[in-house]
């Protein structure tokens, strides 16, 4: 395993406890292999994919609440045709039992297909309070947004977490995921600057094929080809091959300073593969606290 730091150990453990993860409902067939390599109570987000229905979304949240972790569904705003339709997949996940935590988006269609034009506006609609949800998750972007300005991102996230206060909801930023470790503590730190205070889950995108995570950075904006081989640690001749993490999480680590940027954590991109992401992280893990 590369090993860039003999300092940041420590470090690396501190960030990797509480670590959250991401599925799909495709993912469930794999989160029974996935379980023994990840603690109990771990979070783990449920995408709301346009390909996915109700039905579909709701067994996601079942089953990970079965498996022993926290389920975090995902709301995306501007998928939701109408105000009734938010209204039933959160009494649904209330009556699963699963509503205590959702993570609410935009999502991709430009066009709203319903009331909601952002996750600022679902938020302010008094439904997730409604149905006992109690913590909120929002998008942060430290390397900026393909179709969003800077200003209006920052007035995004100022907007969502000041909403959150005033209907009496916790809540955390989780971040796309990134390669360059620089620009993320600098957006972390300009984050408690300007009086945010809640945790922040910086993304991590979990172990893969180098030619997927290069189209997943390029479908969202993050960082160019170039810089990506350069801090990701492979060359673009390495095409085939498939990376991991571990660079950009020690360089995480040596850069995280707790009185300038809070309460961190790391959430974990797993890009279809949750059973190859949570034994990498596990084996991890293990590695930085022997």
């Amino acid at each position: 395993m590369d090993c860039l730091s003999t300092t940041s150990a420590p470090a690396v453990a501190a960030l990797l406890r509480d670590f959250s993860l991401e599925m799909t409902a495709k993912d469930i067939p794999g989160l029974e292999e996935a379980r023994t390599h990840i603690p109990a109570g771990t979070r783990i987000n449920v995408t709301f994919l346009g390909s996915e229905d109700l039905a579909m979304r709701l067994a996601a949240a079942r089953a990970v609440q079965q498996s022993g972790f926290t389920p975090v569904p995902h709301i995306s705003a501007r998928r939701l045709r109408s105000r009734s339709e938010l209204d039933q997949f959160l009494g649904a996940l209330s009556s699963d039992g699963t509503a205590g935590s959702v993570f609410v988006i935009g999502g991709d269609p430009v066009t709203p297909h319903g009331p909601y034009g952002d996750s600022l506006a679902l938020i302010r609609s008094g439904l997730p309070q409604k149905h006992g949800v109690r913590h909120v998750g929002i998008a942060g972007y430290p390397e900026g947004h393909p179709a969003i300005a800077g200003p209006a991102l920052w007035s995004a996230v100022k907007d969502k977490t000041t909403a959150l206060a005033q209907h009496g909801l916790s809540g955390d930023v989780i971040t796309q995921f990134g390669f360059d470790a620089e620009p993320v503590l600098t957006w972390v730190e300009e984050v408690r600057k300007r009086g945010i205070d809640v945790p922040v889950r910086v993304g991590v995108p979990g172990p893969a094929g180098v030619r997927r995570l290069m189209t997943y950075a390029a479908r969202f904006g993050v960082g160019t080809s170039a810089s990506l081989a350069k801090k990701y640690g492979f060359s673009v001749t390495q095409l085939m091959g498939t990376a991991g993490p571990e660079r950009f999480i020690r360089a995480l680590a040596d850069g995280y300073d707790e009185r300038r940027h809070g309460v961190l954590k790391l959430h974990f991109y797993t890009f279809g593969g949750l059973g190859a992401t949570s034994r990498w992280v596990s084996d991890f893990r293990t590695g930085e606290e022997s």
